[in-house]
């Protein structure tokens, strides 16, 4: 048996390299085929964040947050989200859409465990990176217009809290997800809603918004993990212990009850099965 064969997690850079040339491939049949992918990506990914900036740039800043700074935090805010569209494309980061469509079967019936399929399906490091470069430049001009100190420490720091934002978006995507366990078809486009609530809220900066709305924003809706507590650490407007372990720490709680959540719903998947087809084949 070969090594990749006894171990799934060395199955992940073949997949990887597989669903990368199937990009790859996709988006190189022809220069327009990119350029309006690659455009529209942009358009929408900008579009999103970028009446922060134009009210920050109005005002010369919002709150404690001066134009530069409210920069850093949407270009780590697009960053989070690129890295999202890069590695979790095709339905994967919207589990509700899998699951109430039936379309979980044909991730189950692969021979390998649900996991690798999870990490692995929606890789599109080509047509996808578009959100990814756009926040890269963002906070590379941000970085020099703050003239921060960049570090080893500082990219170690970056790298940990995109990571931890990321983990925290899959969780609660995967959280309201598993509600189509239940209700396959009430739920199908739950994660739709959930992904526009969090994208509209993540990359505007939350002090002064009161205690109680701010610890709505770090639980329930976890949007303050997103961009605007790890962009408080990296800029230096917070120094605390608190505030520098608090991401990766809510991206561990989360991920758990995620995980625990969407095992009780693929228990109750595996008694009752997928309602959406019927017999002859047709969805309902």
């Amino acid at each position: 048996m070969a090594a990749d064969d006894a171990h799934p997690l060395a199955r992940l850079p073949r997949l990887w390299a597989l669903y990368a040339r199937m990009d790859l491939l996709f988006i190189a049949r022809g220069m327009k085929t990119a350029f309006s992918w690659y455009f529209a990506d942009l358009l929408l990914a900008l579009g999103s964040a970028a009446w922060a900036f134009l009210l920050a740039a109005r005002f010369d800043g919002i709150g404690v947050w001066s134009k530069q700074q409210v920069a850093f935090l949407l270009g780590l805010a697009l960053f989070v989200r690129g890295v999202i569209d890069f590695a979790l494309n095709a339905n994967i980061y919207s589990p509700s859409r899998r699951i109430g469509r039936g379309q979980l079967d044909h991730m189950l019936l692969m021979p390998q465990p649900l996991w690798v399929t999870i990490a692995s399906d929606g890789f599109m490091p080509f047509s996808c990176s578009g959100t990814l470069l756009a926040g890269a430049a963002v906070i590379a001009w941000s970085v020099q217009a703050l003239a921060l100190p960049i570090s080893a420490g500082w990219l170690a720091l970056l790298a940990l809290h995109v990571l931890s934002a990321g983990v925290i978006m899959l969780s609660f995507a995967y959280l309201w997800g598993s509600l189509a366990f239940f209700a396959p078809r009430g739920a199908e486009e739950i994660n739709t809603t959930t992904t526009r609530l969090i994208e509209q809220l993540k990359p505007f900066p939350l002090d002064g918004v009161g205690g109680g709305l701010s610890l709505l924003l770090l639980s329930v809706v976890p949007a303050g993990f997103l961009a605007w507590l790890p962009s408080r650490v990296l800029i230096g407007l917070s120094d605390s212990s608190w505030a520098l372990v608090a991401t990766p720490l809510a991206a561990l709680v989360a991920a758990l009850l995620a995980i625990a959540v969407f095992r009780l719903g693929l228990r109750h998947y595996g008694r009752t099965g997928s309602t959406r087809y019927l017999a002859h084949g047709h969805r309902r």
